[in-house]
């Protein structure tokens, strides 16, 4: 069973490339007292993920700041070497926070795991995107295998708009 909007996310630990190395990160302090969207894709420098999904949130950075979205984060089931390496690839350092989910525990914790095997990949991440405040989904966005139509930052700006709204 997956995630759904309304449910706390589940207790996992991450990790991301500092100045100071590879460090653990656990999902309940990333997430707590603040509001983060995180983004979640199958691979480090794959073909979708790097030409769309990543650079519509990197291009939409100060867009989604206005929101009040206090951190962006993009998790993948790679190590913290290979998202460090793609962070810088794409330019997205000081916008988006790169954290690994080597063995895909958080992946599977979400039920947004995905069986890339016949590919070669083992298992991966759905695409998706969240929107979370205090460590709750308030917004979740998951695309069908193959798909690029709900999970961009477009989509995320028009959702967070329509909760601002009165009414």
């Amino acid at each position: 069973m997956s995630i759904k909007a309304g449910d706390r996310l589940p207790s996992a630990t991450l990790r991301e490339m500092t100045a100071d190395g590879v460090q653990r990160r656990e999902v309940e302090e990333l997430t707590g007292g603040r509001r983060v969207v995180i983004i979640g894709l199958p691979g480090a420098f794959t073909p979708t993920c790097s030409s769309r999904h990543v650079p519509s949130f990197i291009e939409h950075y100060a867009d989604l700041k206005a929101k009040g979205v206090d951190d962006i984060f993009c998790v993948s089931v790679n190590d913290a070497f290979v998202m460090d390496a793609w962070s810088r690839s794409l330019g997205a350092e000081g916008k988006i926070r790169m954290l690994a989910d080597g063995n895909a525990d958080f992946t599977r914790a979400l039920g947004l795991d995905s069986d890339r095997s016949g590919q070669g990949m083992g298992v991966r991440s759905q695409r998706y995107s969240m929107y979370v405040e205090d460590g709750v989904v308030r917004l979740l966005n998951v695309e069908q295998q193959g798909k690029y139509e709900v999970s961009d930052a477009v989509t995320m700006l028009t959702q967070l708009d329509a909760r601002q709204r009165p009414g």
